[in-house]
């Protein structure tokens, strides 16, 4: 969050003509104590900027707030779009301040600038159980490159039954799903994604990517998360719900579960997805309290079996 912070600060001095400590430390919620330091720490960083003391001193960008932040190279200014663009975890004010950087960056660096901006989603919901935190992929920083760029990518992948293939594809995106990475891309069978771990080449081509003018990787991203959860629990229980129970069931099955509208009784009714009938009766038997689960009979049958079985060993 350091990096985060001192980028901040460097913008507040490029709109600003001069701020003080106390003023830092009020717009990034911190202490007067840490603003100095992090002032500091950009002078020592090279950024030209002094501090003038006494009454109605403070801080200042040699060559006041107009100072032109061409000082960054084309990779540097790729960089800090990338990991502080629309699409990361960076704070509201960062990205706002972005926004307004751009306009101060050379003219050949706002192109890719803005492209890094908008080319990484993070995604911090696992699918299935944890297995570690694995190193980026061999090829990761290749396809961020090429779809920064906007060119083609001649790409070698490994499916999951182990078979391998070439395609070139289209790049329009990375994401970071939980440990796992992805590339977005175009195809000639059309929108695909490529778990980048599974790739076993990445050579770009000198071709401009055709991307579509309407697309948005956070909203394309939703729709094919939300295709893959689907797949992998396909089953649909339907239930009624207390309302007081919604915000635990929301907690427990997340994405996983639709609430819909009142019934005559005041609950809820709501739509649960699973894997299967037995394993979703495990999932719900726990919240009698709440849910009375209307359908399918195969999910009641397992309810009804596991409740006979906890009278028997408990009862």
């Amino acid at each position: 969050m350091r990096a985060d912070r001192l980028m901040a600060i460097l913008l507040l001095l490029q709109q600003r003509e001069q701020v003080t400590a106390a003023e830092v430390a009020r717009e990034l919620e911190i202490s007067e104590r840490t603003a100095r330091r992090d002032l500091d720490a950009l002078g020592m960083a090279g950024v030209p900027v002094y501090s003038i003391q006494g009454r109605g001193g403070g801080w200042r960008l040699v060559g006041g707030a107009r100072t032109d932040l061409s000082g960054l190279t084309a990779s540097e200014a790729r960089a800090l779009f990338l990991v502080a663009g629309p699409a990361s975890a960076a704070t509201p004010a960062v990205k706002a301040a972005l926004r307004k950087l751009v306009q101060a960056l050379p003219e050949p660096f706002r192109a890719q600038a803005e492209a890094a901006a908008s080319s990484l989603v993070m995604d911090p919901q696992r699918w299935g159980a944890s297995r570690g935190e694995p190193r980026p992929p061999r090829f990761l920083d290749a396809l961020q490159d090429a779809v920064i760029r906007g060119v083609q990518v001649r790409l070698g992948y490994v499916d999951r039954e182990g078979t391998e293939t070439e395609r070139t594809v289209h790049p329009l995106g990375i994401v970071a799903k939980g440990p796992s990475w992805y590339l977005v891309a175009n195809t000639e069978a059309g929108r695909r994604t490529f778990r980048i771990d599974r790739v076993s080449s990445a050579d770009p081509t000198c071709d401009p990517v055709h991307r579509p003018e309407d697309f948005d990787l956070a909203e394309s991203w939703r729709a094919i998360a939300d295709e893959v959860d689907r797949k992998r629990t396909p089953l649909e229980a339907r239930a009624v719900c207390a309302p007081r129970g919604i915000g635990v069931l929301r907690i427990g099955f997340g994405g996983r579960l639709e609430v819909g509208g009142a019934t005559t009784d005041g609950r809820i009714e709501v739509v649960i997805r699973g894997n299967d009938e037995r394993t979703l009766a495990g999932e719900l038997a726990g919240l009698v309290e709440w849910i009375e689960v209307t359908g399918p009979p195969g999910v009641r049958d397992h309810l009804a079996s596991i409740g006979t079985t906890l009278v028997e060993r408990y009862g």
